[in-house]
């Protein structure tokens, strides 16, 4: 598969390290900063592309991985589908829901292939859980708890574009739950404080919420995110269901533990969410490129995205009014 990497940022760094690993795939990139892009591709022996129209250009590329701003996936989308290249593109279509389902149902019409990066799903503990669930050996699920506290504040710089802490943060966790569950969110209600630093309320979001979804089965799911703790990266899933309970625990950057005179000392948690999830991306990325070569529909799709973004816009919106918010239903 010939990709065209758009983005060479982070995250565009991140996906070029896996897109070089995997053998089925040859990969050239693109980014407004062409410093930056050469940056990139000479770390992995690749090459520059050198605009924009050679990047989504169907006789040099077969997809595109969009890993660019947020405010340009929107537009890249609607660029590749339209030149019927299959395309992967990181979180959220666009941070507009009423833009994200217009563009979602656009590509849609054309019928190529395409994925969101909700790589959590390709977490094999996450993946294990859901067998559990899904095989019914819990029952019925009932509640369901889930936490993400990140150990630093970002920088507010990124806050102000993020969309804030439930379209940015909680939205992994919106989709984890649906995904996990098989079930649909229905309604959520939401509580959120700046505790970490005060400035973030500039920015109209919080750094610390506790967000309650009533899914369509009547299970109920909670969510708390932190964004700054003084342990490291803590996350983790609980299911409990009506014949028994299942856990996927926090992960530790070891698996040593120490024990002395009165004192057992056991490895810490991982320094951020990187370190957590970073095998996840590849495994996205395989998934990806295994759906268009077999001719099946990739899995996140766009309409999953759309659904955890109505969650997110449900549960800002009940931040501001104090009042439980239904969740939209969104199709593309």
């Amino acid at each position: 598969m010939r990709v065209a990497l758009i983005g060479a940022g982070f995250i565009g760094s991140v996906h070029a390290v896996n897109l070089a690993a995997h053998p089925d795939v040859r990969f050239d990139v693109f980014d407004v900063d062409t410093t930056r892009a050469r940056s990139v591709a000479d770390r992995h022996g690749t090459g520059v592309v050198a605009s924009l129209d050679d990047a989504f250009d169907p006789a040099r590329f077969d997809a595109v991985l969009i890993a660019s701003s947020t405010d340009t996936h929107a537009a890249h989308l609607r660029r590749a589908a339209d030149a019927g290249l299959a395309v992967f593109c990181e979180k959220p279509v666009d941070l507009d829901l009423d833009r994200a389902r217009e563009v979602s149902a656009h590509v849609a019409a054309r019928g190529v292939p395409a994925m969101v990066d909700f790589n959590r799903r390709f977490d094999r503990d996450y993946a294990h859980l859901r067998e559990l669930v899904r095989s019914g050996d819990l029952g019925d699920v009932e509640l369901v708890q889930l936490t993400s506290r990140g150990p630093s504040m970002p920088p507010l710089e990124y806050v102000a574009v993020s969309g804030g802490q439930m379209r940015d943060q909680a939205v992994h966790f919106f989709d984890l739950a649906r995904w996990i569950t098989g079930a649909e969110p229905v309604e959520v209600t939401a509580l959120g404080a700046a505790l970490a630093d005060p400035r973030i309320t500039e920015h109209g979001d919080v750094d610390t919420s506790v967000t309650s979804v009533r899914m369509s089965t009547g299970a109920l799911v909670q969510i708390d995110c932190v964004r700054r703790t003084a342990y490291g990266y803590d996350e983790r899933i609980e299911v409990h269901g009506s014949a028994g309970m299942a856990e996927a625990r926090r992960h530790r950057d070891g698996a040593v533990t120490r024990y002395g005179a009165g004192r057992v000392v056991e490895d810490g948690l991982h320094p951020g969410w990187f370190e957590r999830v970073r095998p996840t991306y590849a495994a996205a990325l395989d998934a990806f490129v295994t759906a268009v070569r077999e001719g099946v529909a990739p899995s996140p799709s766009l309409a999953d995205g759309l659904v955890a973004q109505a969650v997110a816009e449900a549960a800002t919106a009940a931040l501001t009014s104090g009042r439980t918010e239904p969740v939209l239903t969104v199709t593309p």
